[in-house]
């Protein structure tokens, strides 16, 4: 048996673990596009647009960011339109700031194109406002883009959401995040991904291994306890791809299934596409990738929990995002599952704001857990894309994330995937 200074050196040790867990401060994140309106006793939180300037006005010493592409600023929007303005806001802050002489932005951002450019932070790059790298997928895998959106603010503040580096996402996008503030804890582990970032952005190469240093003890096994909004938590961040990830990173897709192989009661999904198979390049293309689906139909079949999955439609969604929802949605005839769309109202015609005008979600909701994502539910973005997922077991959040999906399941933009079915 122990001694008594072994016993107070345990109990010592004890009380310090208990001191150290972080009291953070979490709160969902939305953006929400122009004219899409809610009954004023609907779930309502911070606006994205006012949440990055006020993680970027108040940041003291650093700034990282991880983005798919950049465009905070007017490039493309109509005459007369205003819907830039709030990103205008961004940018410019983001650049006074980076500019102090105490202030260190650095940005890990996808390979520019003419789709998605990165003037932005050329900008900020001329002017010694920000360090930037780029990540060349071609070169590291062979395919796929970072995808990733999250922010690092004084190793101490985190956002993690759908919304991309865009203006678009902060006034014609329907989008959804989280902020979690004074947590340092999580934000030196998801420190680690956006190093992981950094560290390729210099030579877009993989290393034949990674550090000691990017490994995480957080996982699904071992969740980083915390206290959020003053009351006992666990959290930790996945990632993909699986190459990306040094040792103990969980692996955004196998997180995604435990989830929801682990769902007693109900699974709500709002994702903008949910096509089970590989989309883009390389010798899959096309074909069949189930891990997702297969995940969904086993909870509805085998074990009656109730299974809700809303995709978007707008301007760009594919046919078969439909088709492969519908599909899964047949399967309400006999199981609890059901299958909708979200739909953005269009501008006025005289205003054509382009890649614009859809809901951008990607986060699912169990009895058990509540899932932030970057990414969309199809193969890629789990094989050869970057993108993360904040897993956070709480119950108030988790009731939180269940009512933002649940007014949006009956608003008046929830429709029938194909109108004119029953």
């Amino acid at each position: 048996m122990f001694g008594a200074t072994a016993v107070a050196v345990v109990i010592a040790a004890a009380v310090v673990a208990v001191s150290a867990i972080d009291s953070c401060e979490f709160a969902f994140v939305e953006s929400m596009p122009e004219g899409l309106e809610f009954p004023p006793d609907s779930p309502l939180h911070p606006k994205t647009h006012q949440v990055w300037l006020d993680l970027t006005l108040g940041a003291e010493k650093s700034i990282d960011i991880a983005s798919f592409y950049w465009t905070l600023r007017d490039e493309d929007v109509p005459p007369g339109d205003n819907s830039s303005w709030m990103g205008e806001q961004v940018f410019s802050a983001l650049m006074n700031t980076g500019l102090k002489k105490e202030m260190k932005i650095r940005i890990a951002q996808n390979k520019p194109s003419r789709i998605n450019p990165a003037k932005d932070t050329e900008l900020f790059v001329k002017a010694g406002a920000a360090e930037v790298r780029t990540l060349d997928f071609d070169k590291i895998l062979g395919a796929g883009v970072l995808h990733t959106k999250f922010w690092i603010v004084d190793d101490m503040h985190v956002y993690i959401g759908s919304a991309n580096m865009d203006y678009r996402a902060l006034s014609q996008v329907k989008e959804l995040g989280a902020v979690i503030h004074n947590c340092p804890t999580l934000a030196a582990d998801l420190k680690k991904v956006f190093e992981v970032y950094w560290t390729l952005g210099e030579n877009n190469r993989l290393p034949d291994s990674w550090p000691s240093s990017l490994e995480t003890h957080f996982n699904a096994k071992t969740p980083l306890p915390v206290n959020l909004n003053s009351s006992a938590a666990q959290v930790y961040i996945s990632s993909s791809p699986p190459a990306f990830s040094p040792a103990g990173r969980a692996d955004d897709l196998e997180s995604i299934v435990a989830a929801i192989d682990a769902a007693n009661e109900f699974v709500y999904v709002a994702v903008m596409d949910f096509i089970p198979q590989m989309l883009y390049s390389g010798p899959q293309k096309g074909k069949l990738w189930l891990p997702l689906e297969s995940a969904l139909r086993r909870a509805a079949i085998e074990r009656g929990v109730e299974v809700r999955l809303m995709i978007s439609e707008w301007q760009s969604t594919r046919e078969s995002v439909r088709a492969f929802a519908a599909s899964l949605g047949e399967l309400g005839h006999a199981f609890k599952i059901q299958t909708r769309k979200f739909v953005v109202p269009k501008l006025p015609p005289n205003r054509v704001v382009p890649f614009s005008r859809v809901n951008h979600n990607k986060y699912l909701v169990t009895d058990q857990q509540a899932f932030i994502g970057t990414s969309n539910w199809s193969g890629d973005y789990f094989v050869n894309t970057a993108g993360v997922g904040l897993h956070v077991f709480h119950r108030q959040i988790i009731l939180q994330l269940k009512a933002i999906f649940l007014r949006d399941w009956e608003s008046q933009y929830t429709h029938r995937i194909y109108e004119n079915r029953r």
